[in-house]
């Protein structure tokens, strides 16, 4: 799991709602599958989560 380079951008494709699950996985070379996974656990666990979430979603720039 190697980070790639560049900034984190939402992709246009392969989004479901914002991207952000999306530019996250791109962007470190994840399963994306895993970080949605990921993010909904941890948005019923904490409320936290979601709000990271919709901050991500107003600061990451789409392509």
């Amino acid at each position: 799991m190697s980070a790639t380079p560049g900034p984190l951008i939402r992709p246009r494709s392969n989004r479901v709602f914002g991207g952000v699950c999306a530019a996250v996985a791109r962007r470190f070379g994840w399963d994306v599958a895993l970080v949605r996974v990921l993010t909904v656990v941890a948005a019923l666990l904490t409320g936290a989560a979601l709000i990271v979430y919709l901050v991500l979603w107003v600061v990451v720039p789409s392509e």
